[in-house]
This record gives C-alpha cells, structure tokens and sequence, in this order.
C-alpha cells in the first residue's frame, strides 16, 4: 500500500470514529431519555464490533446485583429477566473489580477453556465485559460475546472503552435528573410524596384507568385522608422540633403499612393522603382500620426517652362512585375525614354515595 493510500485509510477511519463519537455525544446532550441514549450507544457498538450476543448491566446499589436494561443475541429473552450478584460470573465479577476482562480467542486459554465448556449454551468464542464507571462508582457492565476480537485493531478495544464512558455519563446523568425530581416531589420532613405529586398521581391514575388498551376488569382506586387528632398539643408541649420527628416517625408508619403496592402524601401540616392503588370500599376498608389500629399501637419518640400516642381522624373515598373525577374523589374523602373529626375523632368514616347528605360541609373547601 502506498503511503498515501495508506493516510487515505487512517483519514477515512478518524472521520468514521468522529463521526460516531458527534453522533453519541448528541444523543447525550440532546436527550435526557436515559433508554433512548443507551440504545444509541449499543447501536454504535453493534456496528462496529458486530457480537453475536450482547448485554448492558446495570448495577442495583441496594440489592447489589446486576440487572439487564439492554439485551440481544441468542438467550435475550433469558437475559432480560436475570439478575447477577455482585462477584457472580463474568459481569458480577467486572463489576465488583471494576476492570475489564477481554480474552480474544476463548479457546487459547485454559481457565475460560473450562468456562466455556461448563456453558455450552453460551457458545463463547471471545469475551469483551467492560465495567461501565463514572469516578470510582462502577454504574454497569457492557458485555459483548463473539466479536472476533482477534480480528480487530487494538484501537478497537479503546473505542469501546469510550462508548462505556459515554454510557457512565448517561447513567450518571439519568441518577441526578431522578434525584432532583425526586427531591420536587417529595416532602422533606416525612419523606412522603408532597401535594403537587398527590393531583398529579390522581390523574395519572384516572388516565390510566380510562385507557381501553389498559383498563382493568374492575377500574377503581380509593383515597384515605388521615387528620393527626390533637397535634397542635404536642408542639405546644413539647416544641417543633420534636413534632417534626412525630411527623417524621408516622410517615415511617404509613410507608411501612402501605407497602409498594400504594403511595403516601403528606397533604400538609399533620394531615395525610393515601392512594390505595386498584382497592375497593371494602378492601380499602380493612387497610384504613388496620391503618389506624397500627397508629393507634404505636409508642412513637422512644429513642428521645419519650412514648407519645396518637390518634387520628380517617375518611375513605372510591373512585369512581363517590366521585368520577380528581376534585370530587378528593372532596368525598376530605369530608369524610372532617364527619370523622366531628364523630369524636380516633374513628374512620367511609362514603355512601346513597347518603350523600352525610357528606359534612367545611366552613371553606381546599378542593373546589
């Protein structure tokens, strides 16, 4: 090959690489769709490695595990429904040690020898697991399977390097945006959903339940406002601070009873909302009662050498026969808390909509 041909070839290779490179990094600046961008990435990658099977990992902190976000090849169907310990296999190990573990030809080394053969179903002739870092954090693992490794330039191995970086910059970027929409959403004091979230969860799941393609045999959901009895006493008594970590210990509370199935708000002061999520009356009955019997048990504050009780005022709404839209499921379940409070407290009051006229009115509506 003549020099210039041969410049020609290392000319026409920079521009494909920075053509790749301006495609990704678009993608990352102009997109805050963390499955779009990773779909970009992978696409890049297939194109110029061109696996047989391939997979991005994704670390799970808490449970410290790997799970799929992206998969294909032959098992992807097994892949996407898989979950990896941390040290487990090939991807848990990269992920655990936070380095890459490339082996070109499978067949020329005897310990991945062994491997291969104790997983014939993986039909491995060459490994790239590449950990997907951002600082000293590692976010994922980028597995590839087959790529005749062996066949490419060394500088291949650095550009695939790069497309885990950028791949670390869109995990990385996703983690915050969550975090800030989480801390938008979220009341700092109980840890509970705010109010803003609660209106727009409500018509989330209306939506969600008028929609023909998903509407299920029995659409309906219920809502439970919960009045602290009393609290005003206990800042009186014992001051803000410790009302706070009152309200803190109760959202606790709530959280815990209502499990992942239902969502918790704090609507504001000491009272609180639940959307119990596909529940009807009577089901939605039996949580509220087993609600209030849990608060009413509690000993709350005895890591501040205090043992207060509380109780509360309950009332229940169901969507949609005590109200087919977001301010009147809200209004029924707001007056029922109120017919409690004026009952005697410490009770729950469930809606009729055959009594409608035992709907209380406030002095004033919140919810018009």
């Amino acid at each position: 090959m003549s020099e210039a041909r041969q410049f020609e070839t290392i000319d026409a290779r920079q521009l494909e690489s920075l053509r790749v490179f301006h495609e990704v990094a678009r993608a990352l600046t102009s997109n805050l769709d963390l499955d779009a961008v990773l779909r970009t990435i992978v696409r890049t990658m297939e194109e110029f490695f061109g696996p047989e099977q391939w997979s991005l990992l994704i670390v799970d902190e808490e449970a410290q595990e790997l799970y799929c976000a992206l998969a294909a090849g032959a098992n992807d169907e097994e892949w996407r429904n898989i979950r990896i310990k941390m040290n487990e296999g090939i991807a848990g190990r990269v992920a655990a040690i936070g380095q890459p573990l490339v082996i070109a030809d499978i067949g020329a080394d005897p310990m991945w020898s062994r491997y291969a053969a104790d997983h014939p179903d993986l039909n491995l002739q060459s490994i790239a697991s590449l950990p997907i870092r951002h600082g000293n954090r590692t976010l994922g693992v980028l597995q590839l399977h087959n790529s005749k490794l062996n066949l490419l330039p060394d500088s291949s191995m650095a550009f695939l390097r790069v497309l885990c970086d950028y791949a670390a910059i869109a995990l990385h970027n996703a983690a915050q945006v969550k975090l800030i929409h989480d801390l938008s959403i979220t009341d700092d004091c109980t840890g509970l959903f705010n109010a803003r979230y609660l209106y727009t969860s409500i018509e989330e799941e209306i939506a969600a339940l008028s929609d023909p393609q998903v509407r299920p045999i029995q659409p309906q959901f219920s809502l439970l406002f919960m009045d602290l009895d009393h609290f005003k006493s206990i800042n009186d008594t014992h001051g803000h601070l410790v009302g706070s970590r009152l309200l803190s210990e109760i959202g606790s509370l709530i959280k815990r009873i209502l499990g992942p199935q239902h969502v918790g708000f704090r609507y504001g002061g000491d009272e609180f909302v639940a959307l119990l999520r596909g529940l009807d009356k009577a089901t939605a009955t039996e949580l509220a009662l087993n609600l209030r019997e849990k608060l009413n048990e509690m000993r709350f504050l005895t890591a501040q050498d205090l043992s207060l009780t509380m109780t509360a005022s309950l009332g229940l709404a169901t969507y949609p026969e005590d109200g087919d839209n977001m301010h009147a499921i809200i209004r029924s379940a707001d007056a029922m808390m109120y017919q409690a409070k004026a009952g005697g407290r410490d009770r729950l009051e469930v809606a009729n909509p055959d009594a409608p006229s035992a709907f209380p009115k406030p002095k004033t509506s919140r919810h018009s």
